[in-house]
């Protein structure tokens, strides 16, 4: 606990009379100073409040230290301590200059103090999951109501009592507003210590470093307490984020936009450390998984280190797409060597998996860094697995993974049901307690297109490859099922939209090779559903189900944020679109749709997602971390990236270096080659490795 001044009966009196006096004294001075309103700030030149104040042409002064500033601060005027050192120390002030502040009539707001006068200040603490929550009318004026909500990252504060502080930090479930209420635990965040000091319990001025969001939340809060400290309406203040989109919503976009984007996005792994190897980005050891929705006080993100078998093979697919578009020709060689790597050096495919009498003999391990990631066998990442890899052999013009490719798609196959639903996940232990037929011969019915539909993808283009019936018979067979129930009806995973973009890639396809009314209808009513979530932009908007069928839906009680996989959004309406699970597979699968039907609706609509995607690539001259990339979240109507940050491991602020990244890389890669992937991967030799795996694995 640490040491805090006595607040005297002489301190208490002499701030009561000062407070009085100081509203006529201010009318005074406003008429003698035709500069007026005067602020000083305490703090370093590098602040960031300081220079957005600065560049916003209002008359400042600065000083290095408290003890200046309120020396040099000219009476009746306002006066801003900030915390140069935050997060790591606290800023001391004496209890005296607080009385000399006073004395002087000023307008003091001072942040994460080390004590204060009459407070007992307790301990600094943080929290991953806490927001801020307005409680009181303070920041009214500026459209700033109660129970408004602010992510300041990588947040640490001053533990304190008050009962009426104006500002609090909870874990607070919701989108803009706290949905719920206000959370049983609260901590005050900034509140009045008397009428002429406000006090910040947490680095507030270090919102561009830190990133705080959304950004017309963060520009309310300082218009109100710089307009508090000055005494006057204070508008206009603007700033840039540390990391923004490539270009605004209507700006005109070069020529060689979309190719760019390609360059840009490919660059981007080298930029955020995903390639790894024992020689620097040599892509030896596969690619990490993602940067993580969490932040440091630096504004620098955590890193997801996981090396995953879809993220590793889908990453490589975008690479070798843009070494072809003329990005770094090394690019190709990593593709080559992370691909050779997780098939053929790693455990992924070793030890049950390599033995034939084992019912997970040609699955392909979800990751490989710790036993349950190594023990899982995810479908729907097996089958993106498989497309990267097949794209990736397409584009370096190479066969040598066209055998373990076979095997992954029988391997699934043979564990898929009769009615062509495989489920979500399947673990190495129950196929050796059940065997491949168990699952083979199943009745299951699973019409939930986030675990299944890749898959179907993938059987039928196994169809066109081989002839086999059994790939085309069991994903009509789910298809037919699924779309008898879509979209009221269907399992959902974090939303519903997703569901729905997910389910256009295996409809095109079977247009592709039974175009016939009825696939047709079906096409059609999928890409109608998809199309009825469009923004103008081109963005999906997110959209939640009946929560009876849905897995990770939003949260459902303040207590329950951050605690597990999540939606962005809070209810149906919040204009957000997500990048990790819905409009990026969106972009794929309209993309595939428009090349299959030649259809002008879905030609546009596929134009307006590519032009909403090379708007919204992050763009960051500080943070080569996020440069090229693009975060799981953007809010359209703000146009940055904005939402409910409740999901544990993949929040608003991530970037998947497979599921996103690679997926928009490579369509656009595509559309800048006039290709689709159906094209690129139709060549393959793959039906080589038929006749002998199939004999082993399914048997007559």
């Amino acid at each position: 606990m640490r040491k805090h001044f006595p607040l005297t009966l002489l301190w208490l009196v002499t701030s009561i009379l000062l407070c009085l006096e100081s509203g006529e004294a201010r009318a005074q001075q406003r008429k003698a100073n035709r500069d007026y309103p005067s602020v000083s700030f305490a703090c370093r030149s590098d602040n960031d409040l300081y220079r957005a104040v600065r560049q916003s042409s209002v008359s400042c002064a600065r000083f290095d230290s408290p003890a200046e500033a309120v020396e040099g601060a000219m009476a009746n005027s306002g006066l801003l301590i900030l915390a140069d050192g935050y997060p790591d120390r606290p800023i001391v002030i004496s209890s005296n200059l607080f009385n000399v502040a006073r004395k002087k009539r000023l307008r003091v707001y001072v942040e994460f103090p080390a004590a204060l006068p009459g407070v007992e200040l307790g301990e600094v603490r943080g929290s991953r999951v806490e927001r801020a929550i307005v409680v009181s009318d303070f920041f009214a004026a500026k459209e700033l109501p109660r129970l408004r909500l602010m992510q300041l990252s990588g947040m640490r504060y001053s533990t304190v009592k008050h009962e009426a502080p104006l500002l609090v930090a909870g874990r607070v479930a919701g989108f803009d507003t706290a949905v719920y209420g206000l959370p049983e635990e609260t901590h005050p965040l900034l509140f009045f210590l008397d009428g002429n000091v406000l006090v910040g319990t947490t680095g507030f001025s270090h919102f561009l470093r830190a990133r705080f969001a959304p950004q017309d939340a963060i520009r309310a809060f300082w218009e109100t307490v710089l307009g508090w400290v000055a005494d006057c309406d204070m508008n206009g203040l603007e700033w840039t984020p540390l990391a923004h989109a490539s270009y605004g919503p209507g700006e005109k976009l070069p020529k060689d936009v979309q190719r760019k984007a390609v360059l840009c996005g490919a660059a981007w792994y080298d930029k955020a450390n995903m390639i790894t190897g024992p020689t620097s980005g040599d892509g030896s050891r596969g690619i990490r998984e993602a940067v993580i929705s969490q932040f440091r006080a630096d504004g620098t993100q955590t890193m997801g280190n996981t090396i995953r078998g879809d993220c590793t093979c889908e990453s490589a697919m975008a690479l070798a797409l843009a070494a072809k578009l003329g990005a770094d020709r090394r690019y190709a060689d990593v593709a080559r060597r992370t691909i050779d790597y997780y098939l053929f050096e790693s455990p992924a495919r070793k030890n049950e998996r390599a033995n034939p009498n084992h019912g997970a003999y040609g699955l392909i391990a979800w990751g490989i860094d710790s036993p349950s990631w190594l023990k899982a066998n995810y479908g729907d990442d097996n089958a993106r697995l498989v497309l990267g890899t097949l794209a990736t052999a397409a584009v370096l013009k190479t066969d040598h993974w066209d055998e373990a490719m076979m095997m992954c798609l029988l391997g699934n196959l043979r564990t898929t049901g009769k009615n062509g639903f495989r489920g979500g996940r399947i673990d190495v232990p129950a196929l050796g307690e059940n065997g491949w037929r168990h699952y083979f011969e199943s009745t299951l019915i699973n019409p939930h297109p986030h675990y299944e539909c890749y898959l179907w993808a993938c059987y039928l283009w196994a169809y066109e490859q081989t002839g086999y019936e059994l790939f085309l018979d069991r994903a009509k067979m789910a298809l037919r099922m699924t779309m008898e129930r879509f979209p009221d009806k269907i399992r959902w995973t974090n939303g519903l939209a997703q569901e729905k973009a997910r389910i256009v890639l295996p409809l095109a396809w079977l247009v592709r090779i039974e175009d016939t009314p009825q696939h047709r209808e079906w096409l059609n009513a999928a890409v109608e559903q998809l199309l009825a979530l469009q923004d103008a932009s081109g963005a999906i908007r997110e959209e939640i189900g009946d929560l009876r069928l849905g897995n990770y839906p939003p949260p459902q009680s303040n207590n329950d944020y951050g605690k597990h996989e999540a939606s962005l959004i809070a209810q149906n309406g919040d204009p957000v679109a997500d990048l990790l699970y819905t409009t990026n597979f969106a972009m794929l699968g309209l993309h595939e749709a428009a090349y299959a039907t030649h259809d002008v609706k879905i030609v546009k609509a596929a134009d307006r997602m590519a032009d909403f995607l090379c708007r919204i690539q992050v763009r960051s001259d500080k943070l080569p971390q996020v440069d090229g990339g693009w975060f799981r979240a953007f809010d359209y109507k703000r146009w940055e990236p904005w939402a409910s940050n409740a999901d544990a491991g993949w929040g608003a602020w991530a970037i998947e270096s497979g599921w996103t990244q690679g997926w928009i890389v490579a369509v656009l890669a595509m559309r800048e080659m006039d290709t689709s992937l159906w094209e690129l991967i139709r060549d393959s030799r793959i039906e080589h490795h038929f006749d002998t795996c199939r004999r082993q694995m399914i048997p007559d």
